[in-house]
Parts: C-alpha cells; sequence; structure tokens
C-alpha cells in the first residue's frame, strides 16, 4: 500500500464538474492498493496518518499529529501510485490490484480514520476525478507499508 500525504489548507475532489468532497486543514491523501495488500497494511498506513507529527505547534515546528490538531483528511484512491515505468514510454498499471479488492479497502481505510475521530472526506472510486489542493509548506511525505517499521505481530505481505 502507498500513499501521498500532503498537508494542506484546503483540499477538494471534483466527479463530472460536481463537488464530492471538500476539507479545510488537514491531509490530502493518494492511496494506492497494491497485490496483497489487506487489513494489516490499512491498520499501519491509517496508524501512520494519524501520528504522524506534521502540523506546526505555537513556535512553528511540525510537533503536531492529526489527530491532536483537529484537521481532517481528503482520501482519494490512487492507482496510479503503482505505475511501472521501467520499459517504454507508457505506464504500465499490473502492480495495482483490482477494483474489486482496491475498493473497499479504500472504504476500510475511510473508516478506521474515521474511528480516530477524524472527519473524512472522499472522492468516488475509479471515477475521473479534478483534485485542487492547497498545499501547506508545502509538506508532502510518501509512505509504503513495505518499508515502514511494523508493530510486533503484523505481517504486511507473506
Amino acid at each position: 500500500m502507498r500513499a501521498i500525504v500532503q498537508r494542506v489548507t484546503h483540499a477538494a475532489v471534483d466527479v463530472a464538474g460536481q463537488r464530492v468532497g471538500s476539507i479545510e486543514r488537514g491531509m490530502l491523501v493518494l492511496l494506492g492498493i497494491g497485490h496483497g495488500d489487506g487489513q494489516p497494511q490499512i491498520d499501519l498506513i491509517a496508524k501512520k496518518l494519524l501520528e504522524l507529527r506534521m502540523f506546526d505547534d505555537a513556535s512553528g515546528k511540525p510537533n503536531i499529529s492529526l489527530v491532536d490538531s483537529g484537521g481532517a483528511v481528503l482520501l482519494v484512491s490512487q492507482f496510479t501510485l503503482y505505475a511501472d515505468t521501467s520499459r517504454g514510454r507508457r505506464p504500465g498499471y499490473s502492480h495495482a490490484a483490482a477494483p474489486a479488492v482496491a475498493e473497499p479497502l479504500c472504504t476500510a481505510m475511510a473508516v478506521h480514520l474515521r474511528a480516530a475521530g477524524v472527519t473524512v472526506a472522499t472522492g468516488v472510486f475509479g471515477a475521473e476525478m479534478q483534485v485542487s489542493l492547497i498545499n501547506d509548506g508545502p509538506y508532502t511525505i510518501i509512505l509504503d507499508s513495505d518499508t515502514l517499521t511494523l508493530p510486533a505481530g503484523i505481517v504486511t505481505k507473506p
């Protein structure tokens, strides 16, 4: 599972000219689901999103987490995070999970974050979306479940 996380002062997603989700201060999370991803990856990435100290304290240092800041999340499915650009000029997407697998995992991520008390807006899975944002900083982080340190007992992929 991969996520591009951007600290934002505003983010929105439109589908067919209609606003389907928007947030003010918080995180825009572009979420890619790969083959073999499941609940352990959701748990791992969600924990990291909730606890990353990305928001500034009174002295301007990024010492405050999403939860402690009261920020929101705009969660947008992004299969292109699994693009294979190793050959030719056209990216391949065979490393991305099939929509039937990825959609419930994206939903599970939103549910997990909401359960922690975070306001979550989403795009529309599989739709042609236009995402707009005001990146705060800019502050952008890449998370990959294959490279994160795992809590004891969690196995991400066999």
